[in-house]
């Protein structure tokens, strides 16, 4: 059974004060989404293995370790999911970046699939998917499945703030996945928006209210 780990890490909850204030700006918004993913991926590749290996300091030799070459690939939802992007990133350079064009029909509140691209090798790696907003969990559940197609070697989910109708509901259709969000919030609204939530994330990451 997958686990669903809210993180409860004082710079995680301060940073979420500040995205979900209306008042925040686009250009602030984004920068600090991108921190909140570089602290929740810090949590997300805790169990990536690791090899010892010899380096020479300004001393003399010392056994030491490094990650045991164990790739990975990070794959966005489109659009929100690229303000992410950055800040995993910024601990992990050398990894593949996917995409996944998904977005959710207002009337249905279903997601639609438009696009869908993953590093050729994805067979061979260890995927991460990342979605800011975990709100009906469709998305996400579609996304997995996508991936899932692929036969890669494991999957995870990292979100900023999640609905527990959505935790529910992605953990009862991908029971295998991982999931590592900021937040678990209160509840859906009729609109299928996260209460108290911060509003849509994409329209705040770009700018397009």
């Amino acid at each position: 059974m997958g686990k669903i780990m809210v993180l409860d890490h004082p710079l995680i909850q301060h940073k979420l004060s500040i995205i979900r204030n209306q008042h925040t700006s686009s250009k602030d918004f984004r920068e600090i989404v991108g921190e909140i993913a570089t602290l929740v991926c810090y949590e997300a590749t805790r169990d990536l293995p690791l090899k010892e290996v010899t380096v020479t300091t300004p001393i003399t030799k010392a056994k030491t370790k490094v990650i045991a070459g164990k790739k990975l690939a990070f794959v966005p939802i489109l659009r929100a999911g690229l303000g992410m992007v950055d800040g995993v990133l910024a601990l992990l350079p050398s990894a593949r970046v996917g995409h996944i064009g998904l977005y959710r029909d207002p009337e249905t509140l279903k997601p639609v699939e438009y696009y869908c691209k993953l590093p050729a090798d994805v067979g061979e790696r260890e995927v991460i998917l990342l979605d800011p907003m975990i709100a009906t969990g469709g998305s996400a559940i579609d996304a997995v499945s996508l991936i899932k197609k692929q036969n890669p070697k494991s999957i995870k989910i990292m979100g900023i703030i999640a609905a527990p109708e959505g935790l529910a509901a992605l953990s009862a259709a991908h029971p295998d996945v991982d999931i590592y969000v900021a937040a678990e919030d209160e509840c859906l609204n009729d609109h299928g928006y996260i209460v108290p939530g911060l509003g849509d994330a994409g329209d705040r990451i770009f700018g397009t209210k």
